[in-house]
């Protein structure tokens, strides 16, 4: 666990597969970044309060650019305030790598990673359900 002062972060990396391609050219649809950001949501909360909690509401989500099916997408967290209850936090989704066009296999590692979406909201946990 870290000192109080310092924030909680965690960061999950999956590659989008044909499976996730939900339009046409293989484009994924925005709702798997909020998937994603699900699942950091819950770590965070694992790591703050030692349960899942639950997801009461996002106030804030950008979609930045294009998820392509065979894209490395790099979902990270934070959890920025704390209350009783209520956890806030922000969310950021990077494309980090992306298959070259025209290749069946061939991928390049993005000198910069894409920012492809943005999102805030807030988790909450029980007070009967909080360990630490």
């Amino acid at each position: 666990m870290t000192d109080d002062n310092a924030p909680i972060r965690a960061l999950i990396r999956v590659r989008m597969s044909a499976h996730d391609a939900h339009y046409g050219g293989g484009l994924v649809d925005g709702a798997r970044m909020l998937n994603l950001f699900g699942d950091v949501a819950t770590e965070l909360l694992i790591r703050h309060d030692g349960d899942e909690g639950l997801f009461r509401a996002y106030d804030s989500v950008e979609f930045l650019a294009p998820v392509q099916a065979g894209d490395f997408i790099e979902a990270v967290g934070e959890i920025t305030s704390v209350g009783n209850t209520s956890r806030r936090m922000t969310f950021e989704a990077r494309k980090v790598i992306s298959p070259v066009a025209g290749s069946d296999s061939a991928a390049d590692v993005l000198d910069t990673p894409v920012v492809v979406c943005r999102a805030s909201g807030t988790c909450v946990v029980p007070k009967d359900k909080q360990r630490r």
